[in-house]
């Protein structure tokens, strides 16, 4: 039997329902991945607040947050584009999660293409980096599918479940072209 469609959509301010199920079903699945989170973030209203950040953020042009939703309108996992930077640097970082039971579909790859394409064209970047536990080999085999190279291990670089983890960083360059001047 073929698995049911998922989207990948922009995150919307209606979403903090969904999304506080989707944390909170796969709460146990993320936390090796996840900061220790407060109980607010597992609420309705946690996820609203999180989201009205988020898109806060959005308008400022500082990231670009999507999510999977699956054809029962569940949030099946999330990608977001973050630390977008302009000038010489022309870059940004994304990071993504998929739920429990959506693994091994090629979510992640495909989103993080499109995540890709997208920090292409329209924002012009040069380049997208990515982190991962060095434990993380499945995001790492995702990221290398993608064309993302490793570029170096980074010492306690993030504080996860508890404790600063090293992490493996990687990027992929998108283009050659020089920034534009405004």
């Amino acid at each position: 039997m073929d698995a049911e469609p998922v989207i990948l959509r922009p995150l919307a301010r209606g979403d903090a329902a969904a999304l506080a199920a989707a944390y909170t079903q796969n709460r146990e699945h993320l936390e090796p991945w996840d900061p220790v989170r407060p109980e607010s973030f597992f609420t309705v209203a946690g996820q609203a607040e999180r989201v009205e950040g988020l898109l806060r953020q959005y308008a400022e042009g500082s990231i670009v947050p999507w999510v999977f939703e699956a054809v029962d309108g569940r949030i099946v996992g999330a990608i977001t584009l973050t630390g977008i930077t302009r000038g010489p640097f022309l870059s940004a970082c994304v990071g993504y999660w998929v739920a429990a039971d959506q693994q091994n579909r090629g979510l992640a790859g495909t989103a993080v293409e499109r995540a890709c394409a997208h920090a292409r064209d329209p924002l012009g970047l040069h380049r997208v980096e990515a982190s991962t536990l060095t434990g993380n080999t499945r995001s790492q085999r995702v990221l290398t599918r993608c064309g993302f190279e490793p570029i170096g291990l980074a010492p306690n670089y993030l504080h996860i479940n508890g404790q600063w983890r090293d992490c493996r960083l990687f990027q992929r360059v998108l283009h050659d072209n020089a920034p534009a001047h405004p």
